[in-house]
């Protein structure tokens, strides 16, 4: 795959189709996270890491242990006849794979920054649920992506939700000194800036890359 599709996959899942503005995926920490720019940064790296991480084991595993084919580990370390169809326990598989990456990646932040470990709190471990993490891993199967696409998609979804997050995090630290209505204070400003912020990225859904 050459250079100019990799970049309309990046271009694509960072602002036409966003996975928090557009697809409306990972809307939890989104929420949650956005109250400060340091955690919104933080909990950004930390998906970006996870999501790429997970995009690239995924794959592996999909393709050289689930998937029907010749290139199955099963297939050929036992010599079946035919190749399994195990493409069933996919979800399961996955959910393992991001559950565990995201177990590491807690573990290294409360051990390299207790301050940031206390701010994202419930959302750190929440990764492992968060739907953009196993959306994109199922995605990047569905779409029949290789394995550089897939990691570039991953990646390119990571920056798009950290881009989302970072850009409502600072709204949201404007909007604590700003002149709000008692009754839209808080939360309920939060969805109208985050629903604003959707239609903005709209704006994005008629680009074309020649």
């Amino acid at each position: 795959m050459d250079l100019k599709s990799l970049f309309i996959i990046a271009v694509t899942a960072i602002f036409i189709n966003n996975f928090v503005l557009s697809r409306f995926l990972g809307i939890c920490p989104y929420m949650g996270v956005s109250k400060q720019l340091d955690s919104a940064i933080g909990m950004g790296c930390a998906v970006i890491f996870v999501l790429t991480l997970a995009a690239f084991v995924t794959w592996l595993i999909h393709a050289y242990l689930l998937q029907p084919s010749t290139s199955n580990l099963f297939y050929r370390v036992f010599a079946l006849k035919t190749p399994p169809d195990l493409t069933f326990l996919r979800t399961i598989a996955f959910i393992l794979v991001i559950a565990a990456l995201v177990q590491f990646v807690e573990m290294v932040i409360q051990k390299m920054s207790p301050g940031l470990y206390r701010s994202l709190g419930i959302y750190l471990p929440l990764i492992t649920t968060n739907c953009i993490i196993l959306g994109v891993a199922v995605l990047n199967i569905e779409q029949k992506l290789n394995l550089l696409s897939s990691i570039v998609h991953a990646f390119s979804a990571g920056i798009g939700f950290t881009l989302a997050l970072v850009l409502m995090a600072g709204i949201r630290e404007k909007l604590e000194a700003a002149n709000v209505p008692r009754a839209l204070r808080g939360t309920p400003i939060a969805f109208i800036t985050a629903a604003l912020m959707s239609i903005a990225f709209l704006g994005f859904s008629g680009l074309t890359i020649r």
